[in-house]
């Protein structure tokens, strides 16, 4: 398509509502639009560019011989039971019941399937280590969306997962996703720094 064909629909005056200034200039530029509180349509041109930032992580990936697939966004609740954050969790999580009356959530992070699934395909130490991860959709409800595309309810990201042998393998694992995600930060032009936080209730002493 010849770019005089694509909506790029620019903003002279910057809405009042945007405070961050990655957000007003996304709004500006055509790249994204707010349809409610933490809730985001991404324009041709914003899409494009996901496109382009997804490839350098898919090449990325590829050079740590880890393998892309996708899990569901809707979930059962009984996984998360049995791991007991169906309760440690509290409102920042989307629950429903389907029409059957059986408790579902809208997934904020994939720990349970993506265990649930290992669990169920890897039969042998043999097939030690493995690496799966994915590009897909999150939903957290959270109480105060801010720093448009930064913190909002529903976003898209790239989570991986290894599966080791053991501490070592785990070890090995955790550097080969370093030097990743420092090659695709350095490919998208990004300054970054690297710092020691604390995952909180998300993943472990790894994560």
């Amino acid at each position: 398509m010849r770019f005089s064909r694509t909506c790029v629909p620019t903003l002279r005056e910057t809405p009042s509502e945007a405070e961050a200034v990655s957000h007003k200039l996304l709004l500006r530029a055509g790249y994204i639009r707010q349809l409610a509180a933490g809730l985001y349509i991404f324009m041709p041109l914003g899409w494009r560019v996901m496109g382009k930032i997804n490839a350098i992580i898919r090449e990325e990936m590829a050079r740590i011989d880890a393998q892309e697939l996708l899990l569901p966004v809707l979930h059962p609740a009984d996984i998360w039971q049995k791991t007991g954050r169906w309760s440690e969790i509290g409102d920042e999580m989307f629950r429903l019941r389907d029409r059957t009356g059986r408790d579902m959530c809208l997934g904020m992070t994939h720990e349970e399937i993506m265990t649930w699934l290992a669990s169920r395909e890897i039969r042998s130490y043999k097939a030690l280590p493995q690496i799966w991860y994915q590009i897909q959709t999150k939903l957290r409800d959270e109480a105060r969306p801010k720093s448009g595309i930064l913190r909002t309810r529903e976003f898209i990201m790239k989570d991986s997962y290894s599966f080791d042998r053991d501490e070592s393998g785990l070890s090995q694992s955790y550097r080969l996703h370093e030097e990743a995600y420092h090659r695709i930060f350095e490919r998208c032009g990004l300054k970054f720094y690297q710092v020691e936080s604390d995952p909180g209730m998300m993943g472990g002493a790894t994560a």
